[in-house]
């Protein structure tokens, strides 16, 4: 049997786009002579709808664009998803399925089993977990369909009654297919090839897993879609961060008349978190997921043009570059808003690096309008020393003016922010906090060097000096950012063990961390969550980022 993967870029509730795109994969599988080709999990609407799906209109117009995509199901078979109806009263009224499409008809559908409520994904407040498990009988073949969690519910501790492959091989298939739409974050690569091989050990089937690619607001998808054998072995794994489509030739042995992958023979465990946090672990893949995440954010909401506020620190640095990469240079602009606590060499490293780049860029000082506000603030302010409120007028000068040059010309703000300043509440709100989306909100300050020096891998374009000198936020005379904060080096450790491990004090203390500090960083962390709730989306390359994915009290006293 020959089966393609269409891995493609959907979005979410654009119905007409995704239709066409779908119907340009059935019509290219089928010039390749492919029996049946395989989408991925909820295609037709984009993953995730989430309260969309709430709306029956949005759920009629899935109906709709099935009914078109069925018409090109003739002389091929079609697995897409999208949400069907639940006709049983009790229960969620949605199910996440699957619709095996042939002779221009819907030929059976599959309902997703495992429905994940955990980090970003909240399918059980939508969605009915199946009730009954069947296989697909075509062209003499008994296809095993599953909808990615379904395949996940494996190892030491399941998260889930039911494991949909174990029903299903109660009516001895021959093929496992699974649709998919699962998330990048740099440890999941792995983790998705280490699950499907497990699946395919314990069964003894070949597999095609199609994953979706594209980012959806916060949130990446990788692609990587994979084709097993039945022995286990990886025949194929398409790009990463791209679109593609491919076929392949199942023989009637469960075989493939292809070489085996090498990089699929020792795989992790399923969810493998690093015990430790590696600072340039998959730093090529954060840096594509982030230039992706982008990409999509601005093309997906109609806009083109960027601005950024560079201040010749490494975030801004490697914020603009990764901008320069995802939009093109010419639609990055850079505003250097220097005031009289600037040093000269970050003005100048500043317009080094879009010299470099050669993206337009502006100088707007800030004293005088800094100035202004201090003397109208006398009559309250009085006599009182200087302090963070007069450096926070600073950040939040800056950040009126970005606003206000990108309200004119149409520019979105992004916000240059770093994991570290944010899990510590390092930024000012209405300042250096503002912004339309998060392009490091999710990377700890020693993955930016990581980053900046792979910007640099080929030739310089991050002057050397951004990436060599002590980070400061520059508000006033000497200050450098361990006056308020840990080093880096120690602090993101610390913070990796709180936020991505969930390791409580003690735990962390037992680390060798000092105890003081873990405490000190704790509360800063859980203190400042009313700040990160009042923050833009933040483009999600770890497995546990601020965000929809990290859901804890803003008024609360746990290690607070």
């Amino acid at each position: 049997m020959r089966i393609a993967l269409a891995q493609q870029n959907y979005h979410v509730g654009n119905f007409e786009q995704n239709t066409r795109k779908i119907i340009e994969g059935i019509k290219w599988a089928k010039e390749q002579g492919a029996d049946l080709v395989l989408f991925p999990e909820l295609c037709v609407c984009g993953y995730p709808p989430r309260d969309f799906l709430e709306f029956d209109d949005f759920i009629k117009k899935n109906y709709q664009a099935i009914d078109e995509i069925k018409q090109h199901a003739d002389t091929i078979a079609v697995l897409i998803g999208a949400p069907e109806k639940n006709p049983v009263r009790e229960g969620k009224d949605l199910f996440n399925a699957a619709y095996f499409l042939y002779d221009k008809e819907i030929k059976a559908t599959v309902h997703k089993t495992c429905l994940p409520n955990y980090d970003v994904f909240d399918e059980y407040r939508y969605f009915e977990p199946a009730y009954d498990w069947n296989i697909i009988e075509f062209k003499g073949k008994k296809l095993a369909v599953t909808i990615c969690e379904d395949i996940w519910n494996l190892g030491d501790n399941p998260l889930y009654r039911n494991c949909p492959m174990d029903e299903l091989m109660k009516m001895k298939p021959d093929i496992m297919l699974n649709l998919s739409a699962s998330p990048f974050d740099y440890t999941h690569v792995e983790d998705r090839k280490a699950v499907v091989k497990l699946n395919v050990q314990k069964y003894k089937l070949p597999m095609f897993y199609c994953n979706g690619v594209g980012s959806q607001t916060e949130i990446v998808f990788d692609g990587g879609s994979l084709v097993f054998d039945k022995n286990a072995n990886c025949i194929s794994q398409l790009p990463l961060f791209k679109e593609a489509m491919e076929v392949f030739e199942l023989k009637g042995d469960g075989t493939f008349d292809l070489p085996v992958k090498a990089y699929a023979k020792d795989l992790p465990d399923a969810e493998f978190v690093p015990l430790q946090l590696e600072y340039d672990l998959c730093t090529a893949e954060i840096y594509n997921a982030i230039v992706l995440g982008i990409r999509d954010y601005f093309s997906k909401m109609g806009f083109t043009k960027a601005i950024v506020g560079s201040s010749g620190g490494i975030d801004s640095a490697v914020t603009i570059a990764l901008a320069c990469t995802a939009l093109g240079k010419e639609n990055v602009r850079a505003i250097l808003m220097p005031s009289q606590y600037s040093t000269d060499h970050s003005v100048s490293d500043a317009e080094q690096l879009s010299k470099n780049l050669d993206n337009p860029y502006d100088i707007v000082p800030i004293k005088n309008i800094y100035d202004s506000f201090l003397m109208e603030l006398k009559p309250i302010y009085k006599d009182s020393p200087f302090g963070l409120a007069e450096e926070n007028i600073q950040a939040r000068t800056r950040g009126n003016l970005l606003m206000a040059i990108a309200n004119k010309f149409g520019y979105i703000l992004l916000n240059t922010s770093n994991k570290s300043e944010l899990a510590t509440g390092y930024g000012t709100l209405y300042g250096d906090m503002a912004g339309g989306l998060g392009v490091l909100g999710d990377c700890y300050k020693m993955q930016i060097y990581a980053l900046a020096e792979y910007i640099n891998r080929n030739k310089e374009i991050i002057p050397y000096n951004i990436i060599t000198k002590p980070p400061s936020a520059e508000l006033r005379p000497g200050q450098k950012d361990t006056d308020s904060l840990p080093e880096y080096a120690v602090l993101d450790k610390l913070l990796y063990q709180y936020i991505e491990r969930r390791q409580g004090p003690n735990e962390i203390k037992a680390m060798g961390f000092d105890a003081a500090l873990v405490d000190r960083v704790l509360k800063m962390v859980n203190v400042n969550e009313y700040k990160r709730n009042q923050f833009c989306p933040i483009i999600r390359i770890s497995p546990k980022a601020f965000g929809v994915g990290r859901r804890v009290p803003i008024v609360g006293k746990y290690l607070s």
